[in-house]
C-alpha cells in the first residue's frame, strides 16, 4: 500500500488563541499558507522596515495574536493577583484535648507538627447539612477575617479532613474564657482592672461596628483572656454584616443569649442596630462588678420583669417607640418607680454608674455607642486603668491544668512538754 502524501485538506494541529510563542512547532513550508504581501508606507526607509519586519520564526499570525492579547492599562498583570492556595489538611496539626462544644461547632486544643504553635481547632458542625456550606459558618469565617483587631481573636486558616463535612477554622489559642474565670477566681476584678478589660472589649466592638459586623452574642464566656490581662472577642457564629439603612433584608430575632438579650429584641422588634451589642456589653460591666450575670432569668417574661425592676418600666420620656413594639400590648406595665441602680452598685463612682447607665438604655436610639463609651470619664478617673502585664494569672482550664493546692502549714504546738526541743536530744 503506498503512501499517502498529506494535502491542503488535512488537518493541522488547533492553535490556541492565548498562544503567543510559535517557535516550538514547526509545520514545514508546504503547509504555511503564502505570507500576505506588506505594504510598504510612504516615505519609510528601508532600514526601518527591517527593523519593524518580523524574524523568520515568527509568523504574522503570531503577531497578530499578540496585539489582540495586548493587557489593558486598567487591568494589572496576572502576576499581581494572589494565587490560589489549597487549604491544608487538618493531620498538619496534633490533637491534644477538647476545649468546649457550642451550638455551631466543637474546639479543641491543638499543635502545629510543623512549627509546634499551640492553636484552637473549630471543627464546623456539617453532619446534618442538606443545603451545602452553612451560611454561619461563612459569616463567622468572613467577620473574623474582616475583624482583625488586637482584642478580636485571629483566624490563622482553614483545614480540611478527609471528607466534605470536616472543614476546621484555625484559630489563636487563648487559655481563659471570662466567664470561667470569675469563677474560680478566688476575688474579683479590682476597679483598675475592670476598667482594662472594658477598655478592651469597647475597642474591640468599635472596631467590628465601623466594619458593618453585628456580633449579636457577646458574653463572658465568649471572652477569652489570656495569661498577659487581654481579652479577646471570640465566636462569630451569630455575627452579621449589616447595612445602612439597618435591617435591609431581614434580620432575625432568635439572636443573643437569653441573660444578655436587649429588651428591643424581647419585644419583638424586627430591625435593631449595634444597639443591641451595646446592650450585652453593659450586662458583661455588670458581671465583672457584681461577679456573676445581672440577669439571671430562666424564660423571656421572667427576664422583661427582671428589667423593669432595675430600670423601671418604660414610659413615653424613656422609650417613644415602646407602644409600637409588636410585644408591647401582650405586656402590663408596673407601677412606675425609680430604677435601683444605686442599691444594686453601691460601691460605683457616680462615672461608672452613669456609664452604666447609658449603656443600659431603654431607648436603642439614646444608648451609647462603643465610640462614645471609650471616651467616657470613668476611665480617666481614679484609680486609673491597670496595666494588662501587671494582671494575675491563673492555670487554664482549656489546657487541663488544674489550681495548684495550698500547702498545709505544720499546726502550732499544744504544750511544750509533749515535744522534744533540739537542744534535749542527745547528739551522737
Amino acid at each position: 500500500m503506498s503512501e499517502s502524501v498529506s494535502g491542503p485538506s488535512t488537518p493541522s494541529r488547533k492553535r490556541s488563541k492565548w498562544e503567543t510563542n510559535d517557535d516550538d512547532v514547526d509545520e514545514g513550508p508546504s503547509l504555511r499558507p503564502p505570507p500576505p504581501k506588506r505594504r510598504l508606507k510612504p516615505k519609510q526607509s528601508r532600514a526601518s522596515e527591517l527593523s519593524q519586519a518580523p524574524s523568520r520564526s515568527e509568523s504574522p499570525t503570531s503577531s497578530h495574536s499578540q496585539s489582540r492579547l495586548s493587557q489593558s492599562v486598567f487591568v494589572p498583570p496576572r502576576t499581581f493577583h494572589p494565587p490560589f492556595i489549597p487549604s491544608r489538611s487538618v493531620y498538619c496539626y496534633e490533637r491534644l484535648n477538647s476545649i468546649e462544644e457550642g451550638s455551631y461547632g466543637i474546639v479543641f486544643r491543638a499543635k502545629d507538627k510543623q512549627t509546634g504553635d499551640i492553636v484552637a481547632l473549630k471543627k464546623l458542625k456539617l453532619d446534618e447539612e442538606k443545603q451545602g456550606f452553612p451560611i454561619t459558618a461563612l459569616r463567622e469565617i468572613n467577620a473574623l477575617m474582616a475583624c482583625r483587631h488586637d482584642n478580636v481573636v485571629g483566624v490563622r486558616e482553614v483545614v480540611v479532613g478527609e471528607t466534605l463535612t470536616q472543614v476546621f477554622i484555625v484559630m489563636d489559642f487563648i487559655e481563659h474564657d471570662l466567664k470561667t474565670l470569675l469563677t474560680v477566681m478566688p476575688n474579683p476584678f479590682l476597679q483598675s482592672e475592670i476598667k482594662t478589660l472594658m477598655l478592651q472589649l469597647l475597642s474591640a466592638v468599635a472596631h467590628c461596628h465601623s466594619n458593618w459586623i453585628l456580633h449579636r452574642d457577646l458574653k463572658t464566656s465568649n471572652l477569652l483572656m489570656n495569661n498577659r490581662g487581654t481579652i479577646k472577642v471570640a465566636d462569630f457564629g451569630l455575627a452579621r454584616r449589616y447595612g445602612d439603612p439597618v435591617g435591609v433584608g431581614g434580620m432575625t430575632q432568635l439572636v443573643v443569649t437569653l441573660w444578655y438579650r436587649a429588651p428591643e429584641i424581647l419585644l419583638g422588634a424586627k430591625t435593631y442596630s449595634t444597639a443591641v451589642d451595646m446592650w450585652s456589653v453593659g450586662c458583661i460591666f455588670a458581671e465583672l462588678l457584681l461577679k456573676e450575670p445581672l440577669f439571671q432569668a430562666k424564660s423571656e417574661i421572667e427576664l422583661i420583669s427582671m428589667i423593669f425592676k432595675l430600670l423601671g418600666p418604660p414610659a413615653n420620656n424613656s422609650w417613644p417607640e415602646y407602644p409600637n413594639l409588636p410585644l408591647a400590648k401582650t405586656i402590663t406595665l408596673p407601677s412606675p418607680q425609680p430604677n435601683q441602680f444605686r442599691q444594686k452598685f453601691q460601691y460605683m463612682t457616680a462615672a461608672g454608674l452613669d456609664l452604666l447607665m447609658s449603656l443600659l438604655t431603654y431607648d436603642p436610639d439614646r444608648r451609647i455607642s462603643a465610640e462614645e463609651a471609650l471616651q467616657h470619664p470613668y476611665f480617666s478617673e481614679s484609680p486609673l486603668p491597670k496595666h494588662p502585664d501587671m494582671f494575675a494569672s491563673f492555670p487554664s482550664a482549656a489546657a487541663g491544668e488544674r489550681r495548684r493546692k495550698p500547702f498545709n502549714s505544720p499546726s502550732a504546738p499544744m504544750r511544750a512538754a509533749d515535744n522534744l526541743l533540739l537542744a534535749d536530744v542527745d547528739a551522737p
